[in-house]
């Protein structure tokens, strides 16, 4: 019998599904990265945002469509992390408006709904490119609206929608050069398709366990260093792999859920075609070894003991607590603020000596979420804040906080690394207005070439480049350098690229795998090389960029 109409409820459990089905493909899908950098990747960004919503969604007991609307576009727009992930929350804002005063999602509802997401997160955009996640949630928007036409029968249209979205899927390396070049699709399109096939298989029917990968909301007000050890019920976080050896039925993975229950909590036993994917928290890791290893050989093992890790973690947090005295909100409200992303205690110190109120430790491999930012913005009493992501991919979800700030001036310096970042703030100049200050800020700022060095986390071909795992690799602004066996040789090719015959200074700034006495070697060199342009030296401390450099 066809089903014509989703209520609440099953829009809850399609949401749930969806969310816990990209959170088990978030690895694969960050293996779609075209560039190979160790960074905050598309499906982790992507998890991250959902996640947030979830635990909101799931928090609803007796759930309409307002509460559920509400939920879902408010726990997005917080959570948000990433240019893939601010353009998911929008994708969820656009629908959830659509839907928020409905009783029941019906066939033309939910193609309006499709279509005001995808018009929503394309105006969030400020130079949309197709090709992307864009791209699919247009196509199948459009085909929602197509298939409507002739059919209210929701199973039967939403097969057809996905199967388009999957077609458009597929051509998006045609449209971007540079995932054809790498042989991948592009990867915040997959991670939507895969939020949507999720929701579909519960709207199909099928037993999900919505708990999996989400911890109900916090509301006792408790901070992590209040939980005592005594309090961890089980001790041993043990994970593993099993690789099936015979066949591994819905009966075979109900009791092996109910038999990991009875030995401990937190489980997700998730069955993925030839593997299981298990975690569970229990005070005796060797029983479940040994129930995996009835059902095939084992991999990926990994053992932590939850009361050590709580120990250090309340100590580390107690040292990070006291260090943190830019964190205390002034009492005097003052007229202009900053707040910046920073990547490492020698850039916190350079921000903290250019007066930066506040410092969001983050960058690329974890970009702050939209909460993380508008927390900070709570920490600055200041009347305007100019706000300095310092990475590209923290600019959308810095934007998207100044959208849901109301009582301060949110002005959000475009700058995509830490040296324009730097730049931007020298060149505040007190007395001017806001407005000229941005404008001012941002110039100087383009006149700043800057790069980094780290290392490839991939096999790839970019830019004509073939790149290896572990190759090191100096990336300027525009992309890809310089690739060599070994850090000293791309930091040098790469400031080849960067200096030209107007070039006055160079800026490195050495990171915390590099020792001071390497860093002054490589000074060394430079100022060989280039006579006649002033070389400075920085201790960054950044973690996984060896170098990060800037030329002006």
């Amino acid at each position: 019998m066809a089903i014509n109409t989703i209520d609440a409820n099953m829009l809850k459990k399609m949401f749930l599904s969806g969310a816990q089905r990209i959170d088990s493909k978030k690895e694969w899908i960050n293996e779609l990265n075209v560039f190979p950098v160790p960074d905050g990747d598309t499906g982790t960004n992507m998890t991250m945002t959902i996640m947030s919503a979830a635990r909101e969604v799931q928090a609803l007991e007796e759930p309409t469509m307002e509460s559920l609307s509400k939920a879902i576009s408010q726990g997005a727009l917080r959570g948000a992390r990433g240019n893939s992930g601010v353009i998911l929350s929008q994708l969820f804002r656009g629908f959830a408006k659509e839907i928020k005063e409905k009783e029941v999602i019906d066939s033309m509802v939910l193609a309006s709904a499709l279509e005001r997401a995808a018009e929503t997160a394309y105006k969030a955009v400020m130079k949309p490119k197709e090709g992307t996640i864009l791209t699919v949630a247009k196509g199948m928007s459009t085909k929602a609206m197509e298939v409507f036409e002739e059919t209210d029968d929701l199973e039967e249209g939403i097969q057809k929608v996905l199967e388009y979205g999957d077609y458009v899927l597929s051509q998006t390396p045609e449209m971007l050069p540079v995932l054809k070049q790498a042989g991948v699709v592009d990867s915040g399109g997959q991670g939507l398709m895969e939020v949507l096939k999720g929701a579909f298989e519960a709207f199909l029917g099928k037993e999900v366990d919505l708990s999996v990968g989400m911890q109900p909301v916090k509301r006792s007000g408790l901070s992590d260093v209040e939980i005592d050890t005594a309090d961890i019920k089980f001790g041993y976080c043990t994970e593993f792999i099993v690789m099936l050896k015979k066949p591994y039925t819905q009966q075979t993975e109900n009791e092996f859920k109910t038999f990991l229950s009875s030995i401990g909590d937190s489980i997700v036993c998730v069955n993925d075609e030839d593997i299981v994917k298990v975690h569970v928290h229990t005070n005796d890791p060797g029983l479940a070894i040994q129930r995996g290893l009835t059902y095939g050989s084992l991999t990926s093992m990994k053992i932590d003991n939850m009361r050590e890790e709580h120990n250090e973690k309340v100590i580390k947090d107690a040292e990070k607590k006291a260090a943190e005295n830019y964190a205390v909100v002034p009492e005097t409200r003052k007229a202009v603020g900053f707040i910046a992303v920073s990547i490492g205690e020698g850039m916190n110190e350079i921000f903290r000596g250019l007066g930066v109120d506040y410092i969001i430790e983050g960058g690329q491999t974890m970009n702050p979420s939209t909460e993380d930012i508008m927390n900070a913005v709570d920490k600055v009493n200041a009347d305007t804040i100019f706000v300095l992501p310092n990475n590209k991919n923290i600019i959308l979800a810095a934007e998207q906080a100044r959208s849901l700030v109301e009582d301060k001036e949110l002005i959000v310096i475009p700058s995509q690394t830490v040296p324009q970042g730097i730049t931007a703030v020298v060149n505040y100049i007190d007395g001017e207005t806001a407005e000229a200050n941005a404008e001012h800020m941002m110039s100087e700022m383009e006149r700043v070439k800057t790069g980094q060095v780290t290392y490839a986390v991939r096999d790839t071909v970019l830019n004509d480049k073939t790149i290896k795992e572990g190759d090191m690799m100096g990336i300027g602004d525009k992309g890809i350098l310089s690739v060599c066996k070994d850090v000293p040789t791309a930091t040098l090719e790469l400031i080849d690229e960067l200096v030209d015959e107007d070039s006055e200074l160079i800026s490195i700034y050495y990171g915390e795998d590099i020792s001071e006495e390497d860093a002054e070697s490589l000074v060394e060199a430079v100022e060989e090389k280039y006579p006649d342009v002033d070389v400075e030296l920085q201790n960054g401390g950044q973690p996984i960029y060896y170098y990060v450099l800037s030329v002006e």
